[in-house]
């Protein structure tokens, strides 16, 4: 049998922490060796086997990266902006590749992550379902088939307790359909609507947002034309798929040379659409 890879989780209390925990819990694959919650928390020090399946582990919810013995192969991080860049300097430092799925990133922290893949395997995705990776690769098809021609909109629905909007999966999306156009995002996008607004610009992609109840995540992708209209739309139901799909990039990673990647990549799908 195979060793198995060895997983810190950093955001390990929050919702997708969790559901990541149970996952690695049940797969022989992999061993949880940490998780990671910001100082002050107050399950710093529990430990996480009796918190998913009521079983000890031995292994506690640290403060930091660095009190996580024995070390991890791998970062799993669903947290904050600023967490992640913090326990992205060990890893650069300790050469441990990374699973990032947190979203709401500045340009300026994207820059950092970019640079820090110099040096790690990073995979960095906003969505890890498989699903939604293959509906990232409809929509780019779609847009470069039919261009600005059709007019692009993007609706996206979410718990009341999401924290950044637009999402990072619907961002994505209207970054797909901007480079379909051969155009910079920041110039064509709109993010919603208000007031006298006047005529709907050529080749604008409009981007809405919707807070409530306990939606895990809904993505709308529309293409409308004149006298047609082309809706693709993902639903999750439960984060055990976005999960899922961090456990397989976590497999995939460990294998990989220093670079920035992404699920298409994980996937296997950064062909699919190409002449």
């Amino acid at each position: 049998m195979a060793e198995r890879i060895k997983v810190a989780i950093n955001g390990v209390m929050g919702r997708m922490g969790m559901q990541i925990a149970r996952l690695l819990y049940q797969d022989d694959s992999f061993i949880v060796v940490g998780g990671i919650e910001r100082k002050n928390h107050p399950s710093i020090g529990v430990d996480i086997g009796t918190l998913i399946n009521g079983k000890r582990s031995e292994v506690k919810v640290k403060a930091t990266p660095e009190e996580i013995k024995p070390e991890p192969a791998c970062i799993i991080d669903f947290s904050t902006p600023a967490s992640t860049l913090a326990v992205l300097d060990y890893a650069k430092k300790k050469s441990i590749p990374m699973i990032i799925g947190t979203t709401g990133f500045s340009k300026e922290e994207l820059t950092t992550i970019e640079q820090s893949a110099r040096n790690i395997a990073i995979v960095l995705s906003p969505n890890m379902s498989v699903l939604v990776n293959l509906v990232f690769k409809i929509v780019e098809l779609v847009a470069k088939t039919v261009g600005d021609n059709f007019d692009a909109e993007i609706v996206e629905v979410h718990h009341k307790n999401k924290m950044d909007a637009p999402s990072g999966t619907a961002i994505k999306l209207a970054d797909i359909i901007a480079h379909a156009y051969n155009k910079s995002l920041n110039d064509i996008v709109r993010y919603e609507r208000y007031g006298q607004i006047g005529i709907r610009p050529k080749g604008e992609i409009g981007v809405q947002s919707l807070r409530g109840g306990d939606v895990v995540g809904e993505h709308t992708v529309m293409f409308i034309g004149a006298g047609e209209r082309l809706e693709i739309t993902h639903r999750a139901m439960s984060r055990e798929n976005f999960a899922n799909g961090a456990l397989i990039a976590a497999k995939w990673v460990v294998n990989q040379s220093p670079g920035m990647y992404s699920m298409a990549d994980v996937l296997g799908l950064t062909h699919l659409g190409r002449e």
